[in-house]
């Protein structure tokens, strides 16, 4: 996309940057360690023998002020190493490029009107309504928060790698920025003086896909532009290690309903319980402590986190940040769910309770679409070969053909009406849905 040559206010503001900055004098700082590399971002394994060993992510890097959990299963950052395919919007016929492992060259970003060209040529900036002249006028943002999620991932901003470029000023950046408009709109429905709640958004997102990192991303930039945020997964409503021990006894032979994951694993009053409170936070000092599951328990069954570790949130809270694979999911005719498997029956009648447990707190949604469920399994063996390799702990192919069957029939069951009529109770006015690809990198839909 070239810029426009008539003389306009927005485009003054991109020659102003244009002449201002330089490759020796960008004001930004830089860091050159890829956060999967660096020592801050850890994975944390549990037995060997566990089918399910998680990853969670620890730092001490500026990321450690969050008070986030974020569970990197894959690690979800292969774009971060440049192990990504991107397309390139401004190619003719709109087709392919790929781009190796390790590029031979580097994108300079102290081009303020190069980057301006490449914002513009994203495959989300249509469905988000991020115009030519709303990018060019808000140029000095795009950057900040382009600098900052460098500093978030620790990558060099003066040389990222096309994916990397990609990632972020496709991609994350994007979102935000629609998540500050559905925060405007939101606000915009109230007097001055009111009590206004937490803008909540629902992510829903297959396993691997990415989705954590992406709300990881989000809240960091929240944080850092003085908005206080909140992140939860429907991860942090499982049932206790003894509620769990109990369901399966009561379902012996269900082997979706044998370890956490399906609809029947939480706690849905707990999940009321924690939603509400967080909602109510809308004034300075109140506090409260956010639930938190710790996956490694039981040698990986997992089991509620002990209270004393959960984080802690203040008021007012601007925006609440709710992830999980099966939000917005919603109950299907029986005969679906026995064309799929019928082990599926009793989650599909558990499944009848969740939209007043989650999706009615939820006010826009953003649903990560993918083509074909299979690629949740090629996610999570990429993830564990990979661990593998480096001398780590990790599921065998069988263990991770297991792991992932446990969830293939309700993606089968439910990602078709998700797709087709959004999420549950939603506005379609107030949905975002992203088309990815296998290396979970948006791409426009057809």
């Amino acid at each position: 996309m070239a810029v426009a040559t008539s003389s306009l206010p927005w485009q003054a503001t991109l020659q102003h940057y244009n002449n201002r900055l330089s490759l020796k004098d960008y004001p930004f700082p830089c860091h050159s360690n890829p956060i999967c590399n660096n020592s801050n971002f850890k994975r944390r394994i549990v037995s060997s023998s566990s089918k399910f060993n998680d990853h969670v992510v620890t730092t001490n890097s500026p990321s450690s002020k969050l008070q986030g959990h974020f569970s990197i299963s894959g690690c979800g950052c292969s774009w971060i190493q440049d192990n990504s395919m991107v397309k390139d919007s401004a190619a003719s016929n709109g087709r392919w490029k790929k781009w190796s492992a390790l590029p031979a060259k580097t994108v300079d970003v102290s081009s303020v009107s190069d980057l301006f060209e490449f914002i513009c040529s994203g495959p989300l900036v249509d469905k988000i309504g991020i115009t030519p002249e709303r990018v060019g006028q808000a140029i000095d943002k795009w950057l900040l928060y382009g600098s900052q999620l460098c500093r978030l991932f620790q990558l060099n901003e003066l040389m990222l790698t096309l994916p990397q470029r990609a990632r972020l000023y496709h991609y994350y950046i994007p979102v935000f920025v629609w998540c500050e408009d559905q925060i405007a709109l939101h606000n915009s429905k109230f007097q001055d003086g009111d009590d206004v709640p937490p803008l909540v958004i629902g992510f829903s997102a297959p396993q691997g896909c990415g989705k954590t990192t992406l709300v990881f991303a989000l809240d960091y930039l929240f944080k850092t532009t003085k908005r206080k945020s909140a992140t939860v997964s429907i991860d942090d409503f499982y049932l206790t290690a003894q509620g769990q021990s109990k369901l399966r006894e009561d379902n012996p032979g269900n082997a979706l309903l044998e370890y956490r994951g399906n609809a029947g694993s939480h706690d849905l009053p707990f999940s009321v319980e924690t939603l509400d409170a967080l909602t109510k936070l809308t004034k300075d000092g109140m506090k409260m402590k956010v639930p938190r599951y710790d996956k490694s328990a039981y040698s990986g069954r997992g089991d509620r986190a002990e209270a004393t570790t959960w984080p802690e949130v203040e008021g007012p809270l601007k925006v609440i940040l709710f992830e999980g694979w099966m939000l917005g999911f919603k109950p299907v005719p029986a005969e679906v769910v026995k064309a799929v498997d019928p082990q599926l029956e009793i989650v599909n009648k558990n499944l009848e309770a969740y939209y007043e447990a989650w999706d009615k707190y939820i006010d826009a949604w953003v649903v990560i679409k993918i083509k074909d469920p299979s690629y949740v399994y090629r996610w999570r063996l990429q993830a564990e070969i990979a661990m593998r390799q480096a001398g780590k702990a990790g599921m065998s192919d069988d263990e991770v053909n297991d792991f992932v069957s446990r969830y293939l029939p309700a993606y089968k069951a439910y990602l078709p009406t998700l797709y087709a009529e959004g999420p549950s109770g939603s506005d379609p006015d107030r949905v975002l849905a992203i088309d990815i690809d296998e290396e979970r990198n948006p791409i426009l839909a057809n």
